[in-house]
């Protein structure tokens, strides 16, 4: 991936985030949340497009016995 096009994602989701903070009125705490989900993901994305995390396959919520 080139270095380019990372920082022009990551600008794209900077101004969506903004617009969305700015013009779509919502409860404080839920905008909180939303800004550090998308913090967050952003944050994977990027450290998996260097190569610092892997593969996110490798990751496991629980043992999954029920859904065996």
């Amino acid at each position: 991936m080139l270095l380019g096009h990372l920082i022009i994602v990551l600008v794209v989701i900077g101004i969506l985030l903004w617009l969305i903070n700015t013009y779509i009125p919502m409860q404080a705490t839920i905008k909180r949340i939303m800004n550090a989900v998308v913090v967050i993901g952003a944050v994977l994305w990027v450290l998996s497009a260097f190569g610092i995390l892997s593969d996110f396959g490798g990751i496991r919520v629980g043992h999954g016995g029920f859904w065996r």
